[in-house]
C-alpha cells in the first residue's frame, strides 16, 4: 500500500497488486481513511479488495510477495495463500536495528561488517531451495564472524567461499564477547529465523515501488485531491507504467548498453550503477483521447452509468458537527470581545517610548 502522507494521519491508500512475471498491474484499489475507522486499517482492505476482485474473475493467485505487515500476514494465513516477504523490506527494518547497535563503543565492529551481512540475506535467498536450508545459511553467519567456516548443520557444512588467511585478526568478533552476543541476538532471534523461512526467493517487489515513485508524477503529496480525482490520476499512473514497464535498455551510437551512477541516501555513501532506459512513450494518451472523442461524446450514458457504480465515500469532514455560518461568526466577535476585554485590565504601568535624537 501507498499512503498520500506518512504517519498514521494519511487520508487515503492506495493499494496496488502487480504480476512480476509480466511486470504488469492488474489491479488498484484506492481506500479512504473513514472508510474503515482509521489509516491503519487501509492496507488490509486495499488487499482484500485486490483478491476479491480476482477471484471472481477466475485467477487464482499462487503466492503472493508482501512486506511483514502483521495484519496482512494474519489475514493471508486465514485465506490460505502462501505469503512470502520482499527481501529488501527485511534487509531495511535489519539494518536499522544493527545501526543503532553499531553506536555502542562496544559494538563498533559492526559498523565493519555491514555491507557483508547485507549480501549474505541475498545470497542466503537467492542460492536456497528451500526453508531449512534458507535457515541454515543464514545462522552460519555467527560462526563466519569469528572466523569460523564449518558447521554443524548438514545442510550448509561450510561457507562457499574459498579459505583465506587472516592478515587483520581484529576484524572478527571474540567467542564469547558482549558484542558478539549483542549481534546474534539481533541476527538469530525467533522472529528473524521465521522471516528468514519466507523470504522470497523468486520475485521482489522493487517494480512495485518504482510504480509508488512514478504516482507522484500525477498526485504529488502536496496538492489534495478529491476521492475521484485521486482514484483517476492513480489510473492513469497505472496506464503509464504498463505502457514502459518493460522499455530495453538504452544504447549508445556505437551500441554500447548505457549506464548512470547514483548515490541513493539509503546506501550511505555507496555508489550504485543503474542501466539508462530508452525514452517513455505515450500511446495510452492517444488511446484515452480516440475514447473520449469518438465513443463517450457519441454515447455517454453507459459510461456514466459505470461511474455512477463507484463507490464514493463521505469526505472526512461529514463526520463532525458543522455549525452555520453565522454561529461561527458570532462565536468569533464574542471570542475577539472577550481578549479585548482582558487586554484592558493589566498591572504593568503604562510606559512610553523615549524620544531618541536622529529618528
Amino acid at each position: 500500500m501507498r499512503a498520500d502522507s506518512p504517519g498514521h494521519s494519511a487520508k487515503f491508500g492506495s493499494y496496488t497488486v502487480i504480476d512480476m512475471q509480466s511486470n504488469t498491474i492488474v489491479d488498484l484499489q484506492l481506500v479512504q481513511s473513514n472508510e474503515v475507522g482509521g489509516s491503519y486499517h487501509m492496507e488490509k482492505e486495499g488487499l482484500k479488495r485486490c483478491l476479491d476482485l480476482l477471484e471472481n474473475n477466475g485467477l487464482e493467485v499462487d503466492y503472493i510477495v508482501t512486506d511483514r505487515h502483521t495484519q496482512i500476514q494474519k489475514y493471508l494465513r486465514e485465506r490460505k495463500i502462501t505469503q512470502f516477504y520482499d527481501v529488501w523490506h527485511f534487509e531495511k527494518g535489519l539494518f536499522k536495528k544493527l545501526n543503532k547497535l553499531g553506536k555502542n563503543k562496544e559494538c563498533e565492529l559492526v559498523k565493519k561488517w555491514q555491507r557483508s551481512i547485507r549480501n549474505h540475506v541475498y545470497c542466503c535467498v537467492t542460492s536456497s531451495t528451500s526453508r531449512p536450508e534458507k535457515v541454515a545459511k543464514w545462522i552460519s553467519l555467527i560462526n563466519h564472524l569469528q572466523n569460523v567456516h564449518t558447521h554443524d548443520n548438514a545442510l550448509f557444512p561450510k561457507c562457499a567461499h574459498p579459505l583465506r588467511a587472516s592478515k587483520d585478526p581484529k576484524k572478527w568478533f571474540q567467542p564469547g564477547s558482549q558484542a558478539l552476543f549483542k549481534v546474534e541476538r539481533v541476527l538469530c532471534n525467533k522472529r528473524v529465523l521465521k522471516d528468514v523461512e519466507k523470504l522470497s526467493h523468486h520475485y521482489q517487489t522493487s517494480s512495485l515501488e518504482a510504480f509508488h515513485s512514478l504516482i507522484l508524477r500525477f498526485t504529488p503529496k502536496n496538492v489534495v485531491f478529491p476521492f475521484m480525482g485521486m482514484l483517476c490520476r492513480l489510473y492513469l499512473a497505472a496506464f503509464h507504467h504498463n505502457e514502459n514497464a518493460n522499455r530495453q535498455q538504452a544504447t549508445t551510437a556505437t551500441g554500447q548498453a548505457m549506464y548512470k551512477m547514483v548515490l541513493p541516501k539509503s546506501k550511505r555513501g555507496e555508489w550504485t550503477t543503474r542501466a539508462l532506459k530508452t525514452e517513455p512513450t505515450y500511446r495510452y494518451v492517444e488511446e484515452l483521447l480516440k475514447l473520449v472523442f469518438e465513443v463517450i461524446i457519441m454515447d455517454p450514458s453507459p459510461f456514466v452509468d459505470e461511474l455512477k457504480k463507484i463507490p464514493i465515500p463521505k469526505p472526512l469532514c461529514a463526520e463532525y458537527d458543522r455549525p452555520t455560518k453565522e454561529e461561527a461568526i458570532a462565536h468569533h466577535k464574542s471570542r475577539l470581545s472577550q481578549e479585548g476585554v482582558g487586554s484592558q485590565h493589566t498591572d504593568q504601568p503604562d510606559l512610553e517610548m523615549p524620544a531618541v535624537s536622529g529618528l
